[in-house]
């Protein structure tokens, strides 16, 4: 595969023995971060729990001050950080993998359950499989619009997408609804792709974890606080609306801003592992920020390091990051980064761009990569 990128001074190429050479890298890279694991990422997850834990018992215990407005703030706040840290930083990165090597129950990827009302095992085959494997890949990864959403020029376009920036906003409010019933594929369910004993199996599942989930947050801790039943039930919904608006950000931020890139099957298929990374690093952005930033967006926030080491300690991202920029730059490969104000305005511009007709908006002019199939003589643009 040869990458050709536009540069002042003309096109840099970028040659078949360069993307290997570059993969190599990366590998050795991952193989020093695997041998150096130990105490310091035991600590360090075990520190993250106890803060999790710590600040959902506090805002759980405020919310029998919710009578008063500054406790009832509290709680929906402690509760908030809770859930953020708790689908993050613990539940999204336990069931990678990450911490698999401790051999360790409680961090064991295979039984983790995290507090969504999305079931674990479809999380792991729509997000870890799917996406993670194809990522990017049109009709393949199902994250390229969550199957409601046009955030490529990629997609076809047709009149419903007029209503698409109301279409994101309702999955951001209700994003945790929205993780739950992607891997049902609703839209191949309509087009009669997906048997009914597969939907059936699905539909059990979501049920059985989205019960105890509401059963939880609006009955029984509701209950527990008796006359202020209403106002712990208006706490938890609060709560669950942070995490979700939250997650939605943090998500699309890693994705969709501009200059990201996506494939098709022909352009990505028989790819070397070398050229998955290339891939990696072209269909995902880094968000600028602080320590406490990177830790309460489960260091999403370095979207390319996940993508290129998905079962990595994600704490490991940080110290890696500067070293994967420099490789980018060794070889000529964007690293797509900026604070997180400029990249949720990039998502959510692209989001009403791309609801217009392609007449109206015209073609991205961003200088994307092209990638030439040396093997089979054919040439494409991405």
């Amino acid at each position: 595969m040869t990458i050709l990128t536009e540069t002042k001074d003309g096109p840099l190429v970028l040659s078949p023995d360069q993307v290997e050479e570059l993969g190599r890298a990366l590998d050795d890279l991952r193989a020093r971060v695997v041998a150096d694991l130990g105490d310091s990422d035991r600590e360090y997850i075990y520190s993250i729990i106890k803060a999790q834990r710590g600040f959902e018992i506090a805002g759980r215990g405020l919310m029998y001050l919710g009578f008063l407005p500054p406790f009832w703030l509290a709680a929906v706040a402690a509760l908030s950080v809770s859930k953020i840290l708790d689908n993050m930083e613990i539940g999204h990165n336990v069931m990678h993998g990450q911490y698999d090597w401790m051999r360790e129950r409680g961090l064991n990827s295979r039984e983790f359950e995290w507090d969504t009302v999305c079931p674990a095992d479809q999380w792991k085959h729509s997000h870890n499989y799917m996406h993670h494997t194809f990522t990017n890949i049109h009709g393949v990864d199902r994250d390229i619009g969550y199957g409601i959403l046009r955030m490529t020029e990629g997609q076809q376009w047709n009149p419903l997408r007029l209503g698409q920036p109301l279409y994101a906003l309702a999955l951001m409010v209700l994003f945790e609804w929205g993780v739950m019933g992607h891997d049902l594929e609703v839209e191949n369910i309509l087009r009669g792709k997906k048997s009914w004993s597969e939907i059936k199996r699905l539909l059990k599942g979501q049920w059985r974890k989205a019960g105890r989930q509401v059963l939880k947050d609006y009955i029984v801790f509701p209950a527990l606080t008796g006359p202020l039943f209403i106002s712990t039930l208006a706490g938890n919904v609060a709560a669950n609306l942070v995490r979700n608006l939250w997650a939605f950000s943090i998500i699309f931020c890693g994705h969709f801003p501009t200059g990201v890139q996506t494939f098709t099957e022909e352009e990505t298929a028989e790819e070397t592992r070398g050229e998955w990374y290339v891939r990696q690093m072209l269909g995902s952005a880094d968000i600028t920020g602080g320590k406490l930033f990177h830790i309460m967006s489960g260091n999403l926030s370095h979207q390319i390091e996940h993508h290129l080491f998905p079962d990595l300690p994600a704490n490991r991202y940080p110290q890696i990051a500067p070293q994967v920029r420099a490789l980018c730059e060794k070889y000529g490969m964007p690293y797509h980064t900026g604070s997180l104000g400029k990249q949720v305005g990039s998502v959510w511009l692209k989001i009403f761009e791309l609801a217009l007709p392609p007449f109206l908006v015209g073609k991205d002019s961003t200088s994307g990569v092209i990638v030439m199939r040396q093997r089979n003589t054919t040439e494409v643009g991405v």
